[in-house]
Order: C-alpha cells, then sequence, then structure tokens
C-alpha cells in the first residue's frame, strides 16, 4: 500500500488549462472516488497520476517517493480502463500473465498471482477460454485480474463499469468493495455515477472543471454539500431548490412556500435546498400544495408537488395513491435543509 500526495497539479493540454494548482492527498489503503460530469478532468487526473499525461507544473509524491519524472512502469501503479483491451488471441490466463512474463517474472510466482486473482475474481473456471467467449462482466474482470497480478501499490480504475448493463453494473461494484476490503490496497477510482462514488468510496472528491468541488465521505458531502454544483450531482432525484428571502425573524418565504428556519439563519436573499426524502406529505402538514406527476419506483415513488409554482419532489411510499391535480399537505423538515448564497452558489 503507498499514499498518493499531489500539490500544486497543473496540467494544460492544446493550450487550455485542464486541472488547476490542484492539492490532494490520498491515504494508504484508502478508496478515493474521483466525481464529476464528463469533462471535469477526472479521467485526466487519474492519467497524469499513472504517468501517461505530463503535468504542466506541480509535485506528485507515491509512497512518499517523488514521482514526477518517472516512467510509468516504474511508478507500482495498476490501472484499469474503460474498454477492456484484452488480447483477443490470449486465453484469460496468457492476459492476465502477460505483463510479468515480458517483465521476466518467475514461472512459479506468475501461476501463483494468476491464481490467487482468479480466486478472489471467480476466473478459475474461464482461465483457459478467450475473450470472445467471455461475457461483458467476465472481460472487466479478467482486465482487473490483469492489473491485480502485478501486485502493484496503488490502483487506478478510468471508468471500469460503463459500458456494462445496469445488472453487470451493480454485481461488479459490490465485487470491487469486498475486493478492496480484502485487499486493503490504495484505490483511486473515476466515475460520472453517484451511485458509485457514494457505494464505493471511503472518500469522494467532487470535481467541475478542473478545480474540487468538496472533499468528504460520502455521507459528508451528500448530507452537507459545499455548494450548489454539490447539491445538485449528488442524489437521485436531485435536491430540491427554490430562490427566496429570509426575514429578519429567520422565516423563508418564496412566494406561496413559507418555512421557519430559525433565528440563525442569516436574512437576505437565499437559495433553500432541501433533499426529497426530506420533504413529506403528510395530511396535518403546514404547506400546501397539488401533485403534478407520480413515478413509481418499485418499493416507493417520487411524487412531484406543484406548491405555488415551485415544483418539489418527495419521496412517498408505495402503496399510498396520488393521482395528478390531487390537493395535499406536506411538511419540509428545516433542520435537513441547506442554504445557498444566489450569487456564488456556496453554502450559507
Amino acid at each position: 500500500m503507498s499514499s498518493v500526495h499531489l500539490r500544486n497539479w497543473s496540467i494544460n493540454l492544446g493550450g487550455a488549462s485542464i486541472i488547476k494548482d490542484l492539492d490532494l492527498q490520498v491515504d494508504q489503503g484508502e478508496f478515493l472516488v474521483l466525481l464529476g460530469p464528463s469533462g471535469c478532468g477526472k479521467s485526466t487526473l487519474l492519467h497524469s497520476i499513472a504517468g501517461l499525461i505530463d503535468a504542466g507544473s506541480g509535485a506528485i509524491e507515491i509512497g512518499g517517493r517523488d514521482m514526477r519524472f518517472t516512467d510509468p512502469s516504474e511508478r507500482g501503479i495498476g490501472m484499469v480502463f474503460q474498454s477492456y483491451a484484452l488480447y483477443p488471441t490470449m486465453t484469460v490466463k496468457d492476459n492476465m500473465s502477460f505483463g510479468l512474463k515480458i517483465a521476466g517474472t518467475p514461472k512459479a510466482e506468475i501461476a501463483r498471482r494468476v491464481g490467487r486473482a482468479a480466486e478472489m475474481l471467480q476466473l478459475e473456471a474461464v482461465l483457459g477460454k478467450k475473450p470472445a467467449q467471455l461475457s461483458g462482466g467476465q472481460r472487466q474482470r479478467v482486465a482487473i485480474g490483469r492489473a491485480l497480478v502485478r501486485e502493484a501499490s496503488v490502483f487506478l480504475f478510468d471508468e471500469p463499469l460503463s459500458n456494462l448493463d445496469a445488472k453487470l453494473r451493480a454485481e461488479l461494484r459490490r465485487e470491487l468493495k469486498l475486493l478492496h476490503q480484502r485487499l486493503r490496497s490504495t484505490m483511486i477510482y473515476v466515475t460520472h455515477d453517484q451511485v458509485e462514488a457514494m457505494t464505493l468510496a471511503t472518500r469522494i472528491v467532487v470535481m467541475q472543471g478542473g478545480e474540487v468541488q468538496q472533499t468528504g465521505t460520502p455521507a459528508e458531502v451528500y448530507q452537507r454539500p459545499a455548494n450548489r454544483f454539490v447539491a445538485g450531482f449528488l442524489g437521485s432525484p436531485a435536491m430540491n431548490f427554490i430562490d427566496g428571502d429570509i426575514d429578519p425573524n429567520g422565516r423563508f418565504g418564496a412566494g406561496a412556500m413559507s418555512l421557519a428556519l430559525g433565528e440563525q439563519a442569516e436574512a437576505g436573499a437565499a437559495v433553500l435546498g432541501v433533499r426529497p426524502e426530506h420533504v413529506a406529505i403528510d395530511a396535518h402538514g403546514a404547506l400546501a400544495g397539488s401533485v403534478a406527476l407520480v413515478e413509481p419506483m418499485g418499493n416507493h415513488q417520487v411524487v412531484w408537488i406543484d406548491c405555488g409554482g415551485h415544483l418539489l419532489s418527495s419521496i412517498a411510499p408505495d402503496q399510498q395513491h396520488f393521482a395528478p391535480g390531487q390537493a395535499v399537505s406536506f411538511t419540509v423538515d428545516a433542520a435537513r435543509v441547506s442554504l445557498f448564497d444566489p450569487h456564488t452558489g456556496k453554502r450559507r
């Protein structure tokens, strides 16, 4: 296991600034997820850690060693890409062991490493098969196994599950988490999928425009987003946002919607954010609206409420029945709301 430390890390490609003066510390044994929309710089950052892209400036240490000008092969990195990139004419066993053979690793050691990786990834029964004979999930397991046999100090994953269907993604997500629990290796994982980030990470780094927006545990980032971008990016359905004002008594108002926040709430214009699970349809609720849309989700349903022109999503039990146009009363948990500056988007 090794830690990874980036200081003042900047990357320029084609005259454009991709990463700007980024500082990042990845602790030993951590599963760090880089999360953000397409084009935010997360894959570029990962590739620069691997040494596949040169940084314009800054310092990088892996395991306490300066790696700024070190070749990728000497960084102690195992990398898994979105594309499986398997050799089609080689068996699973040969695909997994090819890099070790090129490096001159003794045959007995190769057999030990391949056998161990195959056992962990449930590939023992397909070691003699070629990629064309495998499912997509099995091919991605082989790609992961090819990285594992290197027994690297740091593993990098660049959206490895993106090419799989939803069921396979869920299965491999669980397997990756179990794998990390067994190996306790340092892993850095890139994704745009918030579900992958929330379920896999010990810490999440949310990125936008080449800059870190927030770093924290999944619970910290979800419950106390640092700004409106983070708040809106995590959560399904996304957080509800309402533009309004807070009066001197700490009451938020936005047209027909009024909510007491307490005297600690600073007066002035604000954006109130509340997650759907904190909007509860309640016959005794102080707020009123009408049902605009109902989305059945199996074990629950998302009910969209029109409150004076403000559309709010609410999570409701699947046993309850709601119809468009139905009048409803509801509550908002004032203790769980987030307030953002309407100009900067930062948390107030």
